[in-house]
């Protein structure tokens, strides 16, 4: 599975109300660590069927950053049955984003 484009058209039906947990990468176009973080999203998405990859970009977005206090990034938010359960902010390797979900 690639990972999921997220706006704030779509964030409530495929982050909140979905069953499977959702990786939620706020990030910018602009941003070195985002685009260096990626690959790493990309693999989780691709080697795993149990969560769900998703991208929001928050230039884009802004209404979504201020929602979830998004102050710095990259930053990844592990969602759960639509609630925030943890998140990782910075460019941390592919094992620290793994570790979210435990």
């Amino acid at each position: 599975m690639a990972v999921k484009n997220v706006t704030v058209d779509n964030f409530n039906e495929e982050v909140l109300q979905v069953k499977l947990p959702v990786l939620a990468d706020f990030y910018a176009d602009w941003c070195g660590p985002c685009r260096m973080l990626r690959p790493a999203l990309e693999q989780i998405s691709e080697e795993r069927t149990d969560v769900i990859v998703a991208a929001v970009n928050i230039d884009e977005n802004p209404e979504l950053a201020d929602d979830y206090d998004i102050s710095s990034i990259p930053c990844v938010i592990l969602f759960k049955d639509g609630a925030e359960v943890d998140r990782s902010i910075g460019l941390v390797p592919k094992e620290a984003l793994e570790a979210l979900l435990g």
